[in-house]
């Protein structure tokens, strides 16, 4: 059910070092052309760093690990495509459908090609109410069971960040904070919460892995990697509209995978295209990140 690009196949053939990237971030993260352009720049950016990128979707019931230039703009362009996690993925294969992976099911479709770093934006959560309506992602359950670790920029604004910590300290999920003694919350640096650990370089960060997955601990590690300051939005400005856009999607009725679209639609429009910018930058700045430590777990094998 894996087909594989030819890049992408070389490189793991070759031992060299892959980044996985998701397609939902394309497809229900950005609307056309910035989501187009964003996947193009993510890939050059691991390249740049010496890996070679690997973005996954499903495309006519098969798992592409590697997409080229003219899949990457049919999902870019495309309506309607599946946002595919866990429980979506046999579905979406077995009736040949196409469909956007999510965290959780980038994670899979990635540990089966044998890659095992991914960078993606922000992480899925505990959903505000979470508590009482069980929203929870599944990107967090994923990677209790699943070898790969997730650079991200913490988890996305617009979840119950204490609560989202609490669920990873229980499954046992290292989270691990990038040059910061503070959980990022995706468009701004510091989320008020701290991180229980903090490594400074990408070569640190690819031995506690190592280590990690030497002594059977199963699952994946979370790479908090703080958006630059540069790109940082205000927090004053980011809350209130978080609030204003969770208001939004309780009056409309949103609610489960279609809530995080339609929240991260609403913060652009209430933020006049700031928080787009930042979400760019901060996927960059990730896809980075995670190609030096790639980088650096290839050159540590025996």
């Amino acid at each position: 059910m894996l087909e594989y690009s030819e890049a992408v196949a070389e490189a793991i053939v070759k031992g060299q070092p892959v980044v996985a990237l998701e397609s939902t971030i394309i497809v229900h993260g950005m609307p056309f052309p910035q989501n187009l352009e964003t996947a193009h720049l993510l890939e050059t950016t691991v390249r740049e760093r010496g890996a070679v990128p690997a973005t996954i979707a499903v495309l006519e019931g098969k798992i592409r690990i590697g997409l080229d230039p003219a899949s990457l703009e049919k999902l870019a362009r495309a309506q309607n495509v599946a946002k595919v996690s866990r429980r979506d993925l046999p579905v979406v294969l077995a009736r040949g459908g196409d469909g956007a992976t999510t965290v959780a099911a980038t994670m899979i479709c990635a540990a089966r090609a044998g890659i095992q770093v991914f960078a993606t934006g922000g992480l899925g959560g505990v959903h505000w109410d979470g508590h009482n309506t069980m929203d929870v992602s599944a990107d967090l359950t994923e990677l209790a069971q699943t070898n790969v670790a997730v650079v991200c920029a913490g988890a996305k604004a617009v979840l119950d960040l204490g609560r989202t910590l609490e669920v990873l300290e229980t499954l046992g999920v290292p989270v691990i904070g990038y040059q910061t003694d503070a959980f990022p919350a995706f468009y701004i640096r510091d989320s008020g919460f701290p991180v229980p650990a903090r490594l400074d370089d990408p070569d640190q960060i690819a031995q506690m892995l190592q280590t990690k997955w030497d002594l059977d601990l199963k699952g994946g590690a979370v790479i908090a990697n703080p958006i630059p300051p540069e790109h940082a939005m205000n927090a004053g400005e980011m809350n209130a509209a978080v609030e204003q856009s969770l208001q939004e999607a309780a009056q409309q009725g949103i609610t489960g995978k279609e809530i995080t679209p339609f929240l991260l639609d609403r913060m652009q429009q209430h933020t006049q295209g700031r928080s787009l910018a930042a979400n760019i930058a901060l996927a960059k700045n990730n896809a980075a990140l995670a190609a030096d430590i790639a980088v650096c777990m290839k050159r540590n094998l025996p």
